[in-house]
């Protein structure tokens, strides 16, 4: 298999678009895309600049879950809070790599840094999820 290298700048529209889709939000998008560049240069690969992108998403914004647990139950463990909240961003963004930017299970692995099992588990996981989001929203 040949893989090409890209370049920070030719993946920037790819990134802005991964942004756009985990905030939902214009502004929100620019100020995560300025936190992943900000410690790139000419030389950084796509996928320290997409590891980057996932710790900043992570960082600032989080995920939140539609996991069915009382919120009681979460704020008495705020490390488990955090780890769901974790794997919610990685289910999605993980989707995002392969729907958008067209990654292979491997690569996605490799920017998770998760066995290539675990993201096939959240590939199948998260498109299920999306479905029904998108079905709930256009049934209300």
């Amino acid at each position: 298999m040949i893989r090409i290298n890209k370049s920070p700048r030719d993946i920037l529209d790819n990134i802005y678009s991964l942004a756009y889709w985990m905030t939902g939000n214009e502004h929100a998008s620019g100020e995560l895309v300025k936190t992943t560049y900000s410690n790139a240069d000419n030389c950084s690969q796509e996928t320290d600049l997409l590891k980057s992108f996932r710790d900043s998403y992570v960082k600032r914004y989080g995920q939140d879950s539609d996991l069915y647990i009382k919120e009681s139950a979460l704020a008495t463990d705020k490390s488990l809070r955090e780890t769901i909240r974790q794997k919610a961003a990685d289910v999605k963004l993980s989707v995002l790599l392969s729907e958008i930017s067209g990654l292979k299970h491997r690569q996605i692995s490799e920017i998770m840094e998760k066995p290539v099992e675990t993201i096939r588990l959240w590939l199948l996981w998260g498109r299920k999820s999306l479905v029904n989001e998108t079905l709930l929203k256009a049934s209300a």
